[in-house]
C-alpha cells in the first residue's frame, strides 16, 4: 500500500510512502513520516496500491483514524488552489494540532450531502445581531451550528452569548485556547456529543454535521483573511462550503464589503429584511485649511461643552495612518492617473507612488488644483489631540487610549469614569458599558487617503460604525477636507445604498474587485540583486500567458537585509487556476534558498 502525504511546506504536491506491514492508515488521516533528516508530521491525501520499491516507510501514526471525511479533504484543496497555497499548509492551518500519542479512538467524520441551493443570507442594519439569534434559536433543535468570528475575543463573547441564549452547550475551537483543548473539541464535535461550535478562520473545516447553520460574523472585517496561509478570506470558504455540504449560510455586517453587496445584488445572496435602526444627529464640518494648529473645530469644541454639560462621555477618533498627500487648503489628494488610489508619499525621496502600478512621481511643490503652498500629509495624532484637548477641558477627566498610552491606560473607553477618550478604532470597538454620547472625527481623511482602492469601504465602515455606537439619541462631529466625498455622505445620510453605487462605480470602471481579481506575486531573497532578478524572471514567465494586466516588477520598501519585490496582476475569475501550473513549479525551483515567492489572491489590504 501507497499513502500520498502533504507536509506544512510551500510546496505543491504530495510525497509518496509505503505503509508497513500491519498498520492501517485512511485518507484523511495524519501520519509521522521521515522528510529529510527527521520524521514530520503530515496529512494521508490518498491511499492507493502500486510499486513500493525504493518508497520509504511511514514512521507511524499520529491519530488512530482520519481526522477530515473525504469531502474535507476536497474542499480544503478548493481552498489552496483558489488561494495558491499548499494543500499541506491549508490543512495545517484549518486543523487542531495533532495529539502527542495516537491512543484514542477516532469517530468516523461524517461525510457531506450534495448542496441543496439555498442561497445564502446577507443581514445588514442595527438588530442584525438580534435577528441573527432569533433564527438560530428556531434552528438550534435540528441542525449543528458553526459561528466564524474575526478575532479570539468575539469568538469568546459569542460562545458565551449562544450558550445563553439557546441553553445548550458551546464549544469553542480558536487559537485562544491550549492544543489539547482545541484537539478536544474538535473531537467532541465530530462525536456529536456538542453540536455547536464557535472560533476563528482556524474553526473553518470543523466536523459539524452536515447540513448545517454556518454563520459568519462581521463578513466585512480584514481580519477574516490574515497573512498567513491559506490566504483566502473566510468569506469565500463557507460559501463553498455551503454549497458543497448543503448547509444554511448567514453572513452578517453593519457594512458589507463590496463584494457581498454586489453579490446581493446579483442574486448570489439574500438581503433578509431589517429593522429601523436609529441614527445619531451626524454633522459634517469643511475644516480644509483650519485644522493646522488647532485639533478641535468650533462645532466640535461647542458640542463637546454641551454633552460634557449633560454629563455625556465623550470619545475622540484619531486615525493618522498612510502617507498620501493633500492640498490642506482646498482638500486636493494626489492619486494615480492610471489606477485611480491615493499615491504614497515618501518624505526621504520626496517623491509619490502607486502602490499597484509603482508609478514613481516627484511630489510637487504646490497643489495642481489651487496652486496653494500646503501640500503635504497632514494628520493629528492621539497624544497631540490629547494635550490640545486637556488645555482646553482641564477639569474633566481625559484619557489615551492606543497602543502607546502605555500600560494602565490602554482599553480605557472601557472605563466608566472617564469622560473624554481621545483613541483609535480599537477605542471605538472597546467603547463599554456606557457609550458614548457624543463621538469626534478630528479626521478621518488619512482612510480616505489609504493607497488603497478600498479606501472608500474603509471610511465608510468606520463612520458607520461610529454611528451605531451612538444610537439615535447621539451625536457625530465629521471634521473633513473631503465633505463631499461619497463615503462621507452616504454615513451622514444612512444612505447605504448610495454608497455601494458609486463604489461599485468606481470598480467596475478601474478593474478592481469583484469585476476583477487581483493577486500579488512578492519575491523575497537575502540581495537585492537576486530578488530583482527573480521578479523579472518571473515577469517575462507571466508575459507569456496573455490576457492579464500585468504592472512591472517594483521594489518594497529599501530594507537591505531583507530586499522584497513585487508583482501585482489582473485577470479574471480563472486567475487561480491560470496562474497555478506556472506558480507551481517556480515555487518549487526557487525554494532552493536563491529566493521564496510568496501569493497572495484577492488582497485585503495593499497600504
Amino acid at each position: 500500500m501507497i499513502v500520498d502525504v502533504v507536509f506544512d511546506l510551500p510546496v505543491p504536491h504530495p510525497f509518496s510512502y509505503r505503509v508497513p506491514a500491519g498498520l492501517s492508515i485512511s485518507a484523511g488521516q495524519r501520519v509521522r513520516a521521515p522528510l529529510g533528516t527527521q520524521a514530520r508530521v503530515g496529512l494521508v491525501v490518498a491511499a492507493r496500491e502500486g510499486d513500493e520499491e525504493n518508497l520509504k516507510p511511514i514512521a507511524g501514526v499520529a491519530e488512530s483514524g482520519p481526522i477530515l471525511s473525504r469531502s474535507q479533504l476536497e474542499l480544503a484543496r478548493w481552498i489552496a488552489g483558489e488561494s495558491l497555497s499548499s494543500w499541506g499548509s491549508t490543512v495545517a492551518a484549518l486543523l487542531p494540532p495533532a495529539p502527542r500519542s495516537a491512543t484514542e479512538t477516532m469517530p468516523p467524520p461524517p461525510e457531506w450531502a450534495p448542496g441543496g441551493g439555498e442561497r445564502p443570507f446577507l443581514l445588514t442594519g442595527g438588530d442584525r445581531e438580534q435577528r441573527l439569534l432569533a433564527r438560530l434559536a428556531e434552528e438550534a433543535e435540528s441542525r449543528g451550528l458553526l459561528v466564524v468570528a474575526p478575532e479570539i475575543d468575539a469568538a469568546a463573547a459569542w460562545a458565551d452569548r449562544l450558550s445563553a441564549a439557546l441553553r445548550a452547550p458551546v464549544l469553542r475551537l480558536d487559537s485562544g485556547m491550549t492544543e489539547g483543548e482545541r484537539w478536544e473539541a474538535w473531537m467532541r464535535l465530530a462525536r456529536g456529543a456538542v453540536r455547536i461550535g464557535v472560533g476563528t478562520r482556524s474553526a473553518l473545516l470543523a466536523p459539524v454535521a452536515a447540513p448545517a447553520t454556518l454563520v459568519l460574523l462581521d463578513e466585512n472585517d480584514p481580519a477574516h483573511k490574515p497573512p498567513g496561509p491559506p490566504r483566502i478570506h473566510s468569506r469565500d470558504v463557507l460559501l463553498e462550503r455551503a454549497r458543497r455540504e448543503g448547509s444554511r449560510l448567514y453572513l452578517t455586517a453593519a457594512t458589507p464589503s463590496a463584494e457581498s453587496w454586489w453579490r446581493a445584488d446579483e442574486g448570489q445572496l439574500q438581503r433578509l429584511p431589517e429593522g429601523p435602526s436609529p441614527w445619531p444627529r451626524v454633522s459634517v464640518v469643511d475644516v480644509r485649511g483650519t485644522l493646522r494648529t488647532q485639533p478641535l473645530s468650533p462645532l466640535l469644541r461647542g458640542a463637546m461643552k454641551e454633552t460634557l454639560a449633560a454629563n455625556g462621555r465623550v470619545l475622540l477618533l484619531v486615525t493618522r495612518i498612510g502617507s498620501a498627500m493633500a492640498c490642506n487648503e482646498c482638500g486636493f489628494l494626489v492619486r494615480c492617473p492610471e489606477c485611480g488610489i491615493a499615491m504614497a508619499f515618501s518624505r526621504t525621496r520626496r517623491e509619490l507612488a502607486c502602490r499597484l502600478c509603482r508609478r514613481a512621481d516627484s511630489a510637487p511643490d504646490t497643489c495642481p488644483h489651487c496652486r496653494g503652498r500646503q501640500l503635504a500629509p497632514f494628520g493629528w495624532g492621539t497624544e497631540r489631540v490629547e494635550q490640545a484637548v486637556r488645555a482646553e477641558f482641564r477639569r474633566y477627566r481625559i484619557v489615551r487610549d492606543d497602543a502607546e498610552a502605555g500600560r494602565g491606560r490602554a482599553r480605557a473607553a472601557s472605563d466608566s469614569g472617564a469622560q473624554v477618550v481621545v483613541g483609535t478604532r480599537a477605542a471605538l470597538k472597546a467603547f463599554v458599558p456606557r457609550g458614548p454620547s457624543l463621538i469626534g472625527f478630528i479626521s478621518p481623511d488619512p482612510v480616505l487617503r489609504l493607497p488603497d482602492f478600498r479606501a472608500g469601504e474603509r471610511a465608510f465602515s468606520l463612520l458607520w460604525a461610529a454611528a451605531e455606537k451612538v444610537a439615535g439619541g447621539g451625536r457625530i462631529v465629521i471634521q473633513t477636507q473631503h465633505p463631499t466625498h461619497y463615503a462621507v455622505r452616504a454615513a451622514a445620510d444612512q444612505d447605504p445604498a448610495g454608497f455601494y453605487k458609486h463604489e461599485l462605480g468606481f470598480r467596475s470602471e478601474l478593474g478592481y474587485p469583484p469585476f476583477r481579481r487581483l493577486c500579488l506575486l512578492t519575491i523575497r531573497s537575502r540581495t537585492e540583486g537576486v530578488a530583482k532578478r527573480l521578479a523579472h524572471e518571473l515577469e517575462q514567465e507571466l508575459s507569456a500567458l496573455g490576457g492579464l494586466t500585468l504592472y512591472p516588477p517594483a521594489p518594497l520598501g529599501r530594507s537591505p537585509r531583507a530586499p522584497r519585490w513585487q508583482i501585482v496582476l489582473k485577470g479574471g475569475d480563472d486567475l487561480p487556476a491560470r496562474l497555478s501550473p506556472l506558480l507551481g513549479p517556480s515555487r518549487e525551483r526557487r525554494s532552493d534558498g536563491r529566493g521564496i515567492i510568496e501569493v497572495e489572491m484577492d488582497p485585503v489590504d495593499l497600504a
